[in-house]
Formats: structure tokens, C-alpha cells, sequence
């Protein structure tokens, strides 16, 4: 846990917490909500507890409290207002804070009472769709501006893969209604990024398919195994940032190797990394995806 960010500038604080940071320097001139502390060359910085207090008056600022009232709340009480808020229903516009606020604190209860609040409201799929999605792209974006360190990114995405998992196991105790289809999920050497696979390997499941999710980093020649044991395979996998642009080519031309004695080859892509092939050089048996969601209208 070295590696955990303790000290951060007020664009930081901007971008975690959405408020400007010339109101920032506002509330702090005017009310003392935040003490800065400077460095040897007299830069402002704001340690890990400013900014989660920051994230915690910003949560009371959305939800109708002026800034002046959330002045006067003692300072060790402002939690516990939070919490009562994170603990009622409605919460829907104001999750994205609150996760950020579980991710920044390496909190779990805090992530699992918002959960809890958003799926009593609604399916799985909407709180993926309408919260976690939009979530993970706010921390790539906070993870490549080097605003969060890769310790909170690790922390908050094991949640979100854990109901993942969660739920999809649920759907898994149902025998598949569907059969002519069977759908291997994998990841190629060396790509970890799973939360896409995850989430496709549950909507897949959830159409009533079988799907056969491999995980992560899987060598080519590993799928000769489950080739000998199905005659309607349909491959999906999620290229994210492998195989690199210079590399795909030659990874699909390797692939239609494998492949090439199977009567009934199929290959579905999608990721970041297919906008660096062209559709129409691909073998007929590759297909390729711009979102999940254009893989579900596939299924």
C-alpha cells in the first residue's frame, strides 16, 4: 500500500469531486472547509483527509445542504450525515460520488450500502449500465491524470467485478435454453482488463446460453481443449490493450490457423483495439463489436 497517493493539488480535488477549483479556494477562504498545507517550494497541496472531506461535503452539497449550514456541522460528524443520506432510498444521482467517496476511503461499507440502495431501485443491468459503466470511465480518466493512485483503482474495481460475479452465478444454477450456440469467453496473453468480459459473459448467460469464460490472459493454443468438446463455438473476447495495433493482424491470421480444421468457426470481437482492423480483410468467421450492447443485439 506504498503506493497509495497521500497528497493531492487542488486539480485533483477538482477532478474527483466535480466542484471548480475557484470554488474550492471559495469555500476554503470563506467557511475553512479544507486546510492546505505547502510544500518546500510554497505549493498548496491537500492531504488524503481533505480530500475526503472535500468528497463528503460535496455528497451533502448535491443532496440540498448549503454550504454554509455544512460549515457549521463539526467536523467529525459530517460522516456520519453522509452515511444517513448514503443509507436512504433515491440515491440514484448521487452513487457515482458515494463510490468515489467508498474508493478514495477503501471503504466497503460505504460501496455495498449504495449498492444495496441502487439495485432495491432496480435490475443489475441498470446499475451496471446507468452507474458502474460511467464510474469506470471517470477512474481511467482519474487513474491516467494520476489524480488516484492504481491501489484505489484495484480496490474500487474488485467490488464491482465481486457483483459481477455475484450476480451472474445466480443465473448460472438455471440449465442454458438455448443450444445453438456455445459461447467461450477468454482474454489473449497478456490482457488483464476484465471487467467487459464479465459483464458480456453475463449477459450471455442471462439470454440463456452457455458460456465457458476462460479469464484473462489465455494462450491461443489453449483453446484447442474446448474445440474438441463442442461443434458450435462462438469465441468472444475483449481487446482492450492487447494485442497491440502492430500485432492484431498477425494475432487473427494466427487464430484462423487454429482454427482452421473446426467445421464451424466463430470469433467475435470487441475493445478498444478493433478500431485497428479492417473489417473488410478479416475472414468471414471474425466479427467484429463497437459496445457490448452491440453484442446483445446480436445474441
Amino acid at each position: 500500500m506504498n503506493n497509495v497517493k497521500k497528497h493531492f493539488s487542488i486539480r485533483d480535488l477538482e477532478n474527483l469531486s466535480g466542484i471548480k477549483a475557484h470554488t474550492i479556494r471559495i469555500w476554503e477562504k470563506r467557511y475553512g472547509l479544507l486546510k492546505p498545507e505547502r510544500t518546500d517550494t510554497n505549493i498548496r497541496t491537500y492531504g488524503l483527509s481533505s480530500l475526503q472531506k472535500l468528497l463528503n461535503v460535496t455528497l451533502l452539497y448535491h443532496n440540498g445542504y448549503k454550504i454554509s449550514k455544512i460549515a457549521k456541522i463539526p467536523e467529525q460528524n459530517i460522516p456520519i450525515v453522509v452515511r444517513e443520506i448514503i443509507a436512504k432510498k433515491s440515491f440514484k444521482n448521487h452513487a457515482i460520488n458515494s463510490f468515489k467517496l467508498a474508493m478514495v476511503n477503501f471503504d466497503q461499507t460505504i460501496f455495498f450500502e449504495t449498492y444495496n440502495n441502487l439495485i432495491s431501485e432496480g435490475s443489475f443491468r441498470e446499475v451496471f449500465k446507468n452507474t458502474f459503466i460511467p464510474l469506470l470511465n471517470e477512474i481511467g480518466l482519474l487513474w491516467q491524470t494520476d489524480t488516484i493512485s492504481p491501489a484505489h483503482e484495484h480496490f474500487i474495481t474488485n467490488l464491482i467485478k465481486q457483483k459481477i460475479l455475484l450476480n451472474t452465478e445466480k443465473l448460472q444454477h438455471t440449465k442454458p435454453t438455448k443450444t445453438d450456440k456455445v459461447f467461450v469467453a477468454f482474454l489473449p496473453e497478456n490482457e488483464i482488463h476484465e471487467i467487459g468480459l464479465l459483464y458480456l459473459n453475463y449477459e450471455i448467460v442471462l439470454r440463456g446460453y452457455k458460456c465457458i469464460n476462460l479469464g484473462q490472459t489465455i494462450p491461443m493454443e489453449n483453446l484447442t481443449d474446448v474445440m474438441n468438446y463442442f461443434d458450435n463455438i462462438y469465441f468472444i473476447s475483449y481487446f482492450t490493450v492487447v494485442p497491440e495495433k502492430d500485432r492484431i493482424k498477425k494475432y487473427i491470421s494466427d487464430f484462423e490457423k487454429l482454427v482452421s480444421e473446426y467445421d464451424n468457426p466463430n470469433f467475435w470481437i470487441l475493445g478498444r483495439q478493433v478500431q485497428h482492423l479492417d473489417v473488410a480483410e478479416l475472414p468471414p468467421f471474425v466479427r467484429t463489436f463497437t459496445s457490448i450492447d452491440d453484442v446483445v443485439s446480436k445474441l
